[in-house]
């Protein structure tokens, strides 16, 4: 199985008046612009998905729906609460696995520290790796048995100016 980790893209700030719940907090219009320039780099990569799960938060929902659209896979888009900031990772392989156990391709779009967290644990089985996840930064891990402990392997991580190079 192959598992794309994509951290939503820059966001309004946190403390906006108009955004007094995290959860809803936009995408910046930069953040629009530069997900869509991303998302082409995803399609020149040749990159396509059995599934995009993606945090329900607004900012994350909207950088899904943006890949979504570029790679032309709207009806895989799916939203788990187990992506959100607080959400729980041990739920969301449980998930995954009860699930999505035919998948062979997924994408997984959320937020910081959480995707680190989880990109740590799969690789080395604690979350203490150190990861700097950019904003619309996207990473491939590669396992044959997704579990909640060191199972995968880090084929690639790539920052968003890279992808944006890309197209």
């Amino acid at each position: 199985m192959e598992i794309y980790f994509l951290r939503h893209a820059e966001a309004v700030q946190r403390g906006s008046p108009d955004y007094p719940e995290d959860s809803g907090r936009p995408l910046n219009p930069e953040g629009e612009k530069r997900m869509y320039r991303v998302a082409k780099g995803m399609r020149k990569l040749g990159l396509s998905f059995d599934l995009i799960l993606s945090s329900p938060f607004v900012r994350a929902q909207r950088t899904a729906e943006i890949a979504a659209e570029i790679l032309k896979l709207k009806t895989r888009l799916e939203f788990t609460a187990h992506l959100e900031v607080n959400g729980s990772p041990e739920k969301l392989i449980a998930e995954i696995n009860r699930n999505h156990q035919d998948a062979k391709s997924i994408l997984l779009v959320g937020h910081e520290p959480y995707l680190s967290s989880l990109v740590s644990r799969l690789l080395t089985g604690d979350s203490n790796l150190a990861l700097n996840f950019k904003k619309a930064g996207l990473a491939k891990l590669a396992t044959d048995t997704l579990q909640f402990d060191r199972c995968a392997v880090l084929d690639w991580f790539m920052t968003p100016r890279q992808l944006e190079r890309v197209s």
